[in-house]
């Protein structure tokens, strides 16, 4: 249980106090890597399994489907057992990323080599699907031990309602930021090497060095403060650790955390599915090249950064609720906008791209920022802090959906006659139905996700008030018991 120090007056304690810039930019860089490595991953993989691996669109969402659904499972394991490290040395959090960063790093990279099984490329097929489904789990699954205990963080490092919302600004600058420099990165690679394979390679091995340097300098940066906090925490005696059924009951029974991983799943599934068939719909409905994809992502992801700031700032004076209702509705007009687009409609394709971004941007910052106050309510509710528990099962549902998102996007491709790549011929003509599942994928889709996480939103609980409410009876209790 985290520790407030009695005191009068409106002293600050160590874990209330504002964050310096220091800790926030290290804290911040934490996510570059995972950022990174999920950009180029959630942009292209698909793409590069059906334009450069040659492996049917049904294939390929289904390897993705694998790998997303163990990624789910592995989360709330790994949460569990961060919750109950223990190292004088490092704490709980962060020898999970310390000795997990380069074989995430490692492979990631794996992920992007197509080896050759056979001189056929149709007997090729099923080596390579089950090459990328084992390469697949193995590294989600270091990504879950480097990411996870990376934004468990968050609620240790302070208990500020707004303070929270100005280091999830910072996580997500460089979030952001660092899908804004994996496009850049491929849009200069792409123009340099005209190989397709070798351009991911390199663009792979660029990421996955700036993925491994970013994590150690997040490690070593708020290595202080997260021990300073672990030193308090183990002072006081916490009730004895519920079995983990009793854990998950009292998890799924807390009403706002259900909402907060219903908005993150809706919210995220469509980034994830916008994102996923944003390079068919550039390549194939506007008929542009691949070099163009990443101009048109850097000008999603170029304004979901500017307005990082802007929506935190915003979020103090009118609450996080309104601030998501204002981008989410920007978003769903761009997405109806994109639907309708044609091919020569250069000026509003990247119109739409930039006020999808507004909206994009609200996706990133809220529902982080609403976790660790559900973890505040728990604690008051049940006398322990589970951070890990909490994180884990709230990315293990959002992932089940997006398991299931990539899974429906490449089967309907696969069932309009999307025809995939061969390896060393020009990319095939699509028919018209493949354009128009492309089209659906790209608008529909996520407009229902959108709304969704909209309804949710309004009914969600856990108001400014609310939570002051919450940290002064918190404070009470442990004045109570003495600290």
């Amino acid at each position: 249980m985290m520790n407030d120090s009695a005191g009068s007056g409106t002293r600050q304690t160590p874990e209330t106090e504002k964050l310096d810039l220091k800790t926030k930019l290290a804290y911040g860089a934490g996510d570059l890597g995972p950022a990174i490595t999920a950009n180029i991953a959630v942009f292209y993989l698909l793409f590069f399994f059906t334009n450069v691996a040659g492996i049917p669109a049904g294939l390929a969402g289904g390897i993705l489907m694998i790998g997303k659904i163990w990624d789910g499972v592995n989360d709330p394991v790994v949460g569990m057992l961060t919750d109950k490290t223990q190292s004088r040395r490092w704490g709980r959090r962060l020898p999970w990323m310390l000795y997990g960063a380069i074989p995430f790093s490692g492979f990631f990279f794996l992920q992007w080599i197509v080896p050759q099984f056979s001189a056929d490329p149709s007997s090729n097929i099923w080596p390579l699907f089950w090459y990328y489904v084992v390469i697949g789990i193995i590294s989600q699954a270091f990504y879950t031990v480097v990411n996870l205990p990376y934004t468990a963080m968050t609620p240790e490092l302070t208990q500020d309602y707004d303070e929270r919302t100005s280091l999830n600004s910072f996580r997500f600058t460089f979030s952001i930021g660092g899908s804004i420099a994996s496009l850049l990165l491929a849009l200069v690679i792409f123009s340099q090497i005209s190989d397709r394979q070798q351009q991911y390679l390199v663009l792979a091995a660029v990421c996955a060095v700036i993925s491994l340097l970013s994590l150690y300098w997040c490690i070593f940066g708020v290595r202080d403060r997260i021990l300073a906090f672990e030193a308090k925490r183990i002072q006081v005696e916490e009730p004895p650790s519920l079995p983990f059924g009793e854990q998950l009951k009292i998890v799924f029974s807390n009403r706002a955390f259900l909402f907060v991983i219903g908005i993150y799943l809706f919210s995220w599934l469509g980034v994830q599915v916008t994102a996923s068939i944003i390079p068919y719909f550039v390549v194939n409905c506007m008929q542009l090249t691949d070099s163009d994809v990443p101009k048109v992502m850097i000008a999603v992801q170029a304004t979901a950064l500017l307005m990082l700031f802007v929506w935190g700032a915003l979020s103090k004076k009118v609450g996080k609720k309104i601030v998501y209702f204002l981008g989410m509705i920007l978003w769903i007009i761009a997405a109806a906008g994109l639907y309708f687009l044609q091919p020569g409609q250069i000026g509003l394709m990247y119109s739409m791209a930039v006020m999808a971004g507004f909206g994009v941007s609200t996706a990133y910052l809220i529902p982080w920022s609403m976790i660790p106050d559900v973890i505040e309510l728990d604690e008051l509710q049940t006398g322990q802090r589970r951070e890990g528990i909490f994180y884990g099962f709230m990315v293990l549902l959002q992932k089940f959906g997006l398991a299931f998102g990539l899974f429906l996007v490449g089967n309907t491709l696969e069932s309009s006659g999307f025809k995939e790549a061969v390896a060393g011929q020009p990319l095939p003509i699509q028919p018209e139905s493949a354009l128009q599942a492309i089209r659906i994928a790209v608008g529909p889709i996520p407009t229902i996700c959108l709304i969704c996480g909209l309804v949710l939103t309004y009914f969600y609980p856990i108001t400014r008030e609310m939570h002051a409410e919450i940290m002064m009876k918190l404070k009470q209790r442990r004045e109570t018991m003495g600290e």
